[in-house]
């Protein structure tokens, strides 16, 4: 999806723009939200807590993107469908009232066309995250994350990929639906050991795209 005429579009509305630092929350799951976020530069983590108290993460999502259009369009409050954190150092967002952006969306044949493509790619992505976390095993969803990972936050090193982004053991375990990050820390050392991954300064360099592409289900 093109991000830009959306943002172009809430500058010239003149939208403030606001930053929060790092581990900072913007929504917490079933509580009332009344503000529809666009993320314009960062990257934050979208979560559940289930009923054992453990966190299934959902996504990492970098900006620029919708946080979440979820639930309907009249309502000036709706319960949020997940966690919102901030993972990077900082982000910045606009922060828009759900009932006037959906008055802007309504009004504006590109931006219905964007909601629509919006919804599209969430749908289809939600879908293949699941496929990769049924599918496969421990290890086999671990590869698969990892894969996606080198999607959003790879960049070339040498002759590898590095994951230019600290995800923690911990995260990856909430990713895949593993209890413990010490099952995560046995996974990646296996993979070390059969030279798939380097692990450096809590960045995770890929030297063989191939054997994690195999468990991502292209």
């Amino acid at each position: 999806m093109d991000n830009s005429y959306l943002l172009t579009y809430l500058d010239k509305r003149g939208i403030p723009l606001i930053t929060q630092r790092q581990h900072t929350y913007l929504e917490y799951f079933g509580y009332e939200q009344q503000y529809t976020y666009v993320l314009r530069d960062g990257v934050v983590k979208t979560s559940v807590i289930m009923k054992d108290g453990r966190e299934f993460n959902i996504a990492y999502l970098k900006g620029p993107d919708i946080i979440s259009l979820l639930r309907d369009e009249v309502s000036s409050y709706t319960s949020a469908p997940f966690n919102v954190r901030i993972e990077s150092p900082e982000a910045s967002f606009y922060r828009i009232p759900r009932v006037q952006f959906w008055d802007y969306v309504n009004s504006d044949a590109r931006l219905q066309a964007y909601v629509k493509d919006y919804y599209r790619a969430n749908l289809v992505e939600a879908i293949h995250r699941q496929q990769m976390m049924i599918m496969n095993g421990k290890t086999g969803a671990v590869c698969a994350l990892l894969y996606m990972l080198m999607s959003q936050f790879g960049r070339p090193d040498g002759d590898g990929v590095l994951i230019d982004f600290p995800v923690s053991n911990e995260d990856i375990a909430g990713f895949c639906g593993i209890s413990t990050r010490n099952s995560v820390n046995r996974i990646l050392h296996r993979l070390i050991d059969d030279g798939v991954i380097e692990l450096s300064a809590r960045r995770i360099r890929v030297l063989d795209s191939q054997y994690l592409r195999r468990y991502a289900l292209d």
